[in-house]
């Protein structure tokens, strides 16, 4: 098909008989949020923590008064009444503006064991900055709080978080930070990481690298076009795995990547990567650039790994992959052409693709129905605990900026459900009725669950984490598929069944989960355990 007929066949195809047989559907949740959201994250109170930059200028939403973040070194508002962080309701679409007052822009972040969300780094006065936010209630207070007796021992500005095995925090990278640090900081504070020095390229194809935490409690690091696996208790590489081709996947030639459900025994892991830019579309400033649309898949914790690789049915840069609680990953949002940046993609992808690991090689992706909201640099996505995934965001410009320009800011917030959720299988979706609020590594559970017609099969029990999403990657996320026995008739349309809890740390480290019964493909609303050992 030819680039000049390419506009006409999608516009045909958006507003089409054909859009209406594809899966999913589309809800506008808030017309206007206020800010931008570049990170996200949902908490323990089914709330979501949406933020921003500081240094953006006047954001669309007020500081309750008389709250102004007062900083002479503002190139822009010195004098800022302005939220650029806000808490929100998905039950009730309700917002509430935060106090954020260093720069988060392209920060990290993190869950910490006791559900408090660590934000580490960004820009200028952000650069060595920790943060936390401490959840609470939707009628609380909560806020986030800026450490005065800790900071970070290298500025850490595109820098990746991933919880560890004990709940520390492992802190991997950043622009011109080719080190690895930890929360709470170890005794040997910031080491080197030599493997970063080595992705880099004249691009910074290695920032924000892909960080997974296998199930042998190693890290599994991946940067540019190249991974290894890292010993973060010896700082030592284990094993540098075979490279991806296609070119590099990591920021600003962003695709994405996300680790498997793990099942069975939980022994092994396999890691998707897929999308990105070409090389030098961010060093020419190339918006029309065709993105990439292959994927690689490797069995990380193989003897023998190597790259499989698969065709999307788009080329996509800046695309999220979400682990959705059936296994299966929906990959959204990103454009078509371009890299990632300021003013550096065209071409949006509106069509959020299913990648069905189960499936064999060449029927694994389904193309689902199409948004109609763009959503290229800093936008997110994120799973909510009733099984929709909210996507929030997209400023490509350096600045707020609404009018004259072909992709204005957007402060839109949206949420697209799954097939799994259509009207036709609501009798199919089981509800939580009894589930602990504390399980413990190895722990013997019940969950009694409820279902409108009888089951039949096996009732999942799936922990899904609540990562931190930025930058087309979801840092800390994680589906773990329970050991399970068949579910046993207690009365009618309830089923009691028994749950091992995840072995150790490496298989789920310390902290709350969504934990969600699954039958027939479909997820009840999830309930909120801590994982403790």
């Amino acid at each position: 098909m030819g680039f000049l007929l390419l506009p006409l066949f999608l516009a045909f195809t958006l507003f089409s008989p054909i859009r209406a047989q594809l899966p999913g559907t589309w809800e506008l949740l808030v017309p206007n949020a206020g800010i931008a959201s570049m990170h996200t994250a949902v908490t323990r109170f089914n709330t979501v923590v949406l933020l921003d930059r500081t240094n953006i200028g006047p954001s669309r939403k007020l500081l309750p008064k008389p709250r102004c973040r007062i900083d002479p070194h503002d190139a822009v508002l010195k004098h800022d009444c302005y939220a650029h962080s806000l808490v929100f309701h998905p039950q009730t679409n309700h917002l509430r503006p935060l106090m954020i007052l260093t720069d988060t822009w392209c920060s990290s972040g993190q869950f910490l064991p006791d559900g408090t969300l660590l934000q580490t780094g960004g820009d200028l006065d952000g650069f060595k900055k920790i943060r936390k936010f401490n959840p609470c209630d939707w009628d609380g207070n909560c806020d986030w709080v800026e450490l005065d007796d800790a900071e970070l021992a290298h500025g850490r500005w595109y820098a990746t978080n991933q919880i560890l095995p004990d709940g520390s925090v492992a802190i991997v990278g950043g622009r011109a930070a080719n080190s690895v640090e930890f929360y709470p900081p170890r005794q040997n504070g910031a080491v080197s990481f030599p493997f970063l020095v080595e992705t880099e390229d004249n691009q910074m194809d290695n920032l924000y690298p892909y960080v997974h935490l296998l199930p042998n409690g190693r890290l599994f690091v991946f940067a540019n076009n190249r991974a290894v696996l890292y010993d973060h208790d010896s700082n030592a590489v284990i094993r540098n795995y075979p490279p991806l081709d296609g070119g590099p996947r990591n920021y600003p030639s962003a695709g994405s990547s996300a680790m498997l459900a793990l099942d069975g025994d939980h022994s092994t892991a396999v890691i998707v990567v897929c999308g990105g830019a070409q090389y030098g579309a961010f060093i020419e400033k190339s918006t029309d650039t065709p993105a990439h649309g292959t994927c690689g898949r490797i069995v990380a914790t193989s003897p023998d790994p190597v790259w499989q690789m698969e065709d999307m049915p788009f080329g996509r840069i800046m695309g999220d992959m979400v682990m959705l609680p059936t296994g299966d990953v929906l990959i959204i949002n990103g454009a078509q052409s371009g890299t990632q940046g300021f003013e550096l993609a065209s071409n949006p992808c509106l069509y959020p693709v299913l990648y069905r690991p189960d499936q064999p090689v060449g029927l694994r992706f389904m193309t689902l129905t199409p948004g109609t909201v763009p959503r290229l640099y800093h936008s997110t996505a994120n799973l909510l605990p009733d099984g929709r995934v909210l996507l929030a965001g997209s400023n490509p410009h350096y600045v707020y900026r609404f009018e004259t320009v072909e992709f204005p800011t957007e402060l839109r917030i949206e949420a697209f459900s799954p097939e799994y959720l259509a009207p036709d299988r609501a009798n199919l979706r089981p509800v939580i009725e009894e589930i602990p609020e504390t399980i413990r590594y190895g722990e013997v559970f019940e969950v009694s669950v409820s279902v409108e017609l009888p089951v039949v099969g096996i009732i999942e029990v799936n922990m899904g984490s609540a990562p931190f999403a930025t930058h087309s990657f979801s840092q800390g996320q994680r589906l773990v598929k329970l050991t399970v026995t068949p579910s046993v008739p207690a009365d009618a349309g309830r089923y009691r069944i028994s749950c091992t809890a995840p072995a150790n740390g490496a298989v789920a480290p310390p902290s709350y989960y969504m934990v969600f019964a699954v039958n027939q493909g479909v997820p009840s609303v999830a309930r909120w355990v801590r994982l403790i050992s």
